[in-house]
C-alpha cells in the first residue's frame, strides 16, 4: 500500500485490483524468450489488432520499447527530429546516443504539439557534413506538455511532411490511451499515420508493468532480437501481460473518470489564491494537471514537501511549477482530500 493517503505523483504508482490479480494468478505460462509464452502472445496479437498494425512486442517499459524503435530503424549518426520536451530527450539516459548512436534536434510547439512546418525545417539536406534526418517522433498525450493531446488532423500533417521525405513515424504513446479517450478518436485511428507505436499498459491503465512496441512484422522482428541485446527477454512474463489483457477489457474506458477528477482538481486549484493551474491545448483535458506557485506564496519545491508531509502526495517540476497525475487509485473523494489539502497549505504560508 501507498504511504501516502493520497499519492499524485504518478499514474505509474498503482496497484493491481483484486480482479487484476486473479487474472496474473490463472494466466497460462510459457517462456517468451524461447517464444511459446501464450498470454504474451495473445496480448501482441491484440494490442496489434488495435492499433491497425501487423505485429506487437511485449517489453519490461516504455523506455525500451522507444530506444528499440529508436535501434530497429536508425544507424549511428543519423538524427531524430522531435519536441525539445519530448521523453526520449529528458527521461531516458541519453538512450538515442548511447545504445544507437543518434542525435536527437529539438524543435519548438506549444505544450509539446509543433505543426507539420516545424518539421520541414528541421529535416536536413542531404550533404555529406550533415546528420542523415532518419525519424520523426511524437509524443501523445505529451508528458511534459501537461498532457496535451495531439489532433488527428495536426498529427496527420506532421506525418504527412516526414513521409514525403522517407521518414519513419513514431510515436511515444505512454498516455496514448489517455489520449485517445479524451480526443475522441480510436486507437488505429491515430496509428495509421505511425510507422511504430509505445503504448504503456503501467500508466493509466493500472497494470503493474509493462509496454509494447506495435508495427510492421519485419521491423518488430528485428527489435526482439534487440529486446534480447538490451535485456529485456522475460520468461514467464504471461503473469504481467494477463495484467496488460485485464486492464485493456476493464480499465480503459473508465480513463475519462481521470480526465474528470483532473479537471476537477484544477478548478480546486483555481480557486486557491496565489495558485493557477495551467489549460491544456484546445482545452482537451487529460490526467496531468501543472499548477502555479506565486514565488510571492512559496517555491513548488516547498510547497510540494509540505503537500506530501501531509499525505497528499506530489512532485515539484521546476521551481514554481507542480505536476499532479490522477488515476484510479484516487477516487473523487481522494481528490476532495487533496483540495483540501491544498488550499490548507496555501493558508498555511500566507500566515
Amino acid at each position: 500500500m501507498s504511504t501516502y493517503e493520497v499519492d499524485l505523483r504518478s499514474d505509474t504508482v498503482t496497484r493491481p485490483t483484486a480482479a487484476m490479480w486473479d487474472a496474473m494468478r490463472s494466466a497460462p505460462l510459457g517462456d517468451d524468450v524461447l517464444g511459446d509464452e501464450p498470454t504474451v502472445i495473445r496480448l501482441e496479437r491484440r494490442i496489434a489488432e488495435m492499433l491497425g498494425k501487423e505485429a506487437a512486442l511485449f517489453t519490461p517499459s516504455g523506455t525500451m520499447a522507444n530506444q528499440l524503435a529508436i535501434r530497429s530503424v536508425c544507424e549511428g549518426g543519423d538524427e531524430i527530429v522531435a519536441h525539445h520536451d519530448n521523453h526520449i530527450i529528458h527521461y531516458e539516459t541519453g538512450g538515442p546516443a548511447a545504445l544507437s548512436g543518434c542525435m536527437v534536434r529539438g524543435i519548438d510547439g506549444v505544450c509539446g504539439i509543433h505543426d507539420a512546418s516545424a518539421v520541414a525545417e528541421a529535416i536536413r539536406h542531404r550533404d555529406v557534413h550533415h546528420p542523415r534526418t532518419r525519424m520523426v517522433a511524437i509524443e501523445n498525450s505529451h508528458n511534459r506538455g501537461g498532457g496535451s493531446v495531439w489532433t488527428l488532423d495536426g498529427f496527420e500533417a506532421v506525418a504527412a511532411v516526414g513521409r514525403e521525405r522517407e521518414l519513419h513515424i513514431h510515436v511515444d504513446g505512454a498516455r496514448l490511451f489517455n489520449a485517445c479517450v479524451a480526443g475522441g478518436y480510436a486507437l488505429d485511428e491515430f496509428a495509421r499515420s505511425a510507422d511504430t507505436i509505445n503504448v504503456c499498459f503501467s500508466k493509466g491503465l493500472g497494470a503493474p508493468v509493462g509496454s509494447a512496441l506495435v508495427g510492421p512484422a519485419d521491423l518488430i522482428a528485428r527489435a526482439r532480437r534487440f529486446r534480447k541485446m538490451f535485456g529485456g527477454g522475460m520468461r514467464q512474463s504471461g503473469m504481467l501481460a494477463a495484467a496488460a489483457i485485464h486492464a485493456l477489457d476493464h480499465h480503459y474506458e473508465r480513463l475519462a473518470i481521470d480526465h474528470e477528477h483532473a479537471r476537477m482538481l484544477a478548478e480546486g486549484v483555481d480557486a486557491v489564491d496565489g495558485l493557477e493551474s495551467e489549460n491544456p491545448v484546445g482545452g482537451v483535458r487529460t490526467n496531468i494537471v501543472f499548477f502555479d506557485v506565486d514565488p510571492d506564496l512559496a517555491t513548488a519545491d516547498a510547497f510540494a514537501e509540505r503537500m506530501t508531509a501531509a499525505g497528499v502526495a506530489a512532485y515539484a517540476f521546476d521551481p514554481t511549477r507542480i505536476r499532479m497525475v490522477t488515476h484510479l487509485d484516487v477516487d473523487a473523494a481522494g481528490i476532495a482530500r487533496a483540495i483540501e489539502t491544498i488550499g490548507e497549505i496555501a493558508s498555511g504560508f500566507r500566515a
